[in-house]
């Protein structure tokens, strides 16, 4: 079985849906052979234990093309991304696209990147006779005609859909694609272990606030430095009011290109109470908050962890999605704009949250095995699809072309 997706670039959203199946794939086919094709490789065999080839022949894929020889590598890159992703399908019985926001366009991306790389994955399995599984994805619209072109020509030749919440399906049939019978389970990472709650017996724990490099979404590339500085401003100062009431404030992120963020806020607020946690992980950033009294979030999976621990949580919500999620949860009322962040509105919000801790914690202890027990229909769904426990591989598709 082959697993594709940016998985090891740091990104612990992107990891944590590759774990979740995993740990599936570990259980329920403990025979089957499991490798990659991922952005991070080497991570990804050192942190999970499988093998993993690169995505990219061209080494400087994400380095900006302003040299000459960055551009033409990047053109060469593409033609020959299409033989290699070729032979790489074709070396497995199956393809398996875990999670994440594959389909999405709510953050910046080139249609080049990852579209492109989705599309030739779904292709390659159409052509070579090898199912590609979209497995409990996210997606959204998109006013970029190429990007929304290669999304849906790429779902409509996956041999399987299903997504994490409904407005991923509806995005979908929205470009054209028929989603009948497409289903609707929970983010992957759901599935995963939660560590042991904190306790709340103790001394007040800390306040996690979780902070993105935020600049808009695809469609917004021309507003982004003015999103990037409104965010920045009106993060650093929530967290400088929570800090001159006395309050623990923990610094969290969900990508490595969130980190120049938390050093902007710990520097401009300069306060003993505002540390910053060093996260590789989405177990880890589950550990930071199980121990906390409260969550502001806005990367999705920084709130999906929160929600999994059942710390309550306040999203700072950059997409739809964030506001669905809390919606599902029964918690819509505790969303406010990243885009427009007001600071002393969101600190009312927080502090009408914190009011309501007990009742949110039992709302959360309700939902919580609502959303796992979908992610378990999930898998039982996607066994369907997988080579039977116990299957030969198939010695045609274990040569290289």
């Amino acid at each position: 079985m082959g697993l594709f997706g940016l998985f090891g670039s740091g990104n612990v959203g992107n990891d944590g849906s590759l774990v979740a199946l995993l740990d599936h794939l570990r259980a329920d086919r403990p025979e089957a052979e499991v490798d990659a094709l991922c952005g991070g490789p080497e991570t990804v065999t050192a942190r999970y234990g499988i093998p993993a080839a690169r995505l990219h022949w061209f080494r400087g894929e994400y380095r900006t093309a302003a040299r000459p020889g960055d551009i033409l590598g990047k053109g060469v890159g593409k033609l020959v991304d299409a033989f290699r992703i070729a032979a790489w399908v074709r070396r497995h019985d199956v393809v398996l696209v875990p999670g994440t926001g594959i389909l999405e366009s709510t953050l910046p991306l080139r249609p080049w990147g990852m579209p492109y790389s989705l599309f030739l994955v779904c292709a390659a399995g159409r052509l070579l006779r090898t199912p590609v599984a979209l497995v409990g994805v996210g997606a959204s619209e998109t006013g970029s005609r190429p990007v929304r072109g290669l999304t849906r020509w790429a779902a409509r030749l996956a041999a399987y859909r299903s997504y994490r919440d409904t407005l991923s399906r509806d995005a979908i049939r929205a470009m054209g694609v028929d989603t009948r019978n497409d289903e609707v389970y929970a983010d992957l990472v759901f599935a995963l272990a939660t560590p042991p709650p904190g306790d709340s017996s103790g001394p007040p724990g800390p306040v996690c606030v979780g902070v993105m490099d935020f600049g808009g979404s695809n469609d917004e590339r021309d507003r982004a430095d003015e999103l990037r500085r409104r965010y920045l401003d009106g993060m650093t100062r929530f967290v400088r009011a929570l800090a001159a009431e006395g309050r623990p404030v923990r610094l969290l992120t969900g990508d490595d290109v969130d980190r120049p963020v938390t050093e902007a806020i710990l520097e401009a607020v300069d306060s003993p109470l505002v540390t910053a946690a060093a996260t590789a992980s989405l177990g880890d950033l589950m550990k930071e908050m199980a121990v906390a009294d409260t969550v502001v979030a806005t990367r999705y999976h920084n709130l999906v962890c929160a929600l999994k621990v059942g710390t309550p949580a306040l999203a700072v919500s950059y997409a739809a999605k964030s506001d669905r999620l809390m919606a599902d949860m029964g918690l819509g009322e505790h969303c406010h704009p990243a885009r427009d962040i007001d600071a002393g509105l969101l600190l009312e919000q927080f502090h009408a949250l914190e009011r309501n801790r007990a009742e949110v914690r039992q709302t959360l202890a309700e939902g919580n095995p609502v959303l796992a027990g979908r992610v378990r229909r999930q898998f039982e769904a996607l066994n369907a699809l997988l080579p039977a426990s116990g299957a030969a591989p198939d010695p045609a598709r274990q040569e290289t072309p």
